[in-house]
């Protein structure tokens, strides 16, 4: 993954940069609070089967999981 795609797409154990955040005011006022953020590295850890969340962990070591129809708003580049 060499151009911009978007972290429900990245495969797990795969470390990206965040590009943008698209979205609603209160979605993106989250995704910041738990530093998600234009030029944070993220790594997706594992991915839930059926479509579920993905396991995430930022560079300051902060763990989440970020619903699938969410992540796809998420723009990132390797």
């Amino acid at each position: 993954m060499d151009s911009l795609s978007t972290l429900a797409l990245v495969e797990d154990e795969t470390e990206v940069t965040i590009r943008a955040l698209n979205g609603d005011a209160r979605e993106l006022e989250w995704l910041r609070a738990i530093g998600l953020f234009e030029g944070q590295r993220v790594r997706v850890l594992r991915r839930a089967l059926f479509g579920g969340p993905l396991h995430i962990r930022v560079a300051s070591g902060g763990e989440f999981a970020v619903d699938r129809s969410l992540a796809k708003s998420i723009q990132v580049e390797s």
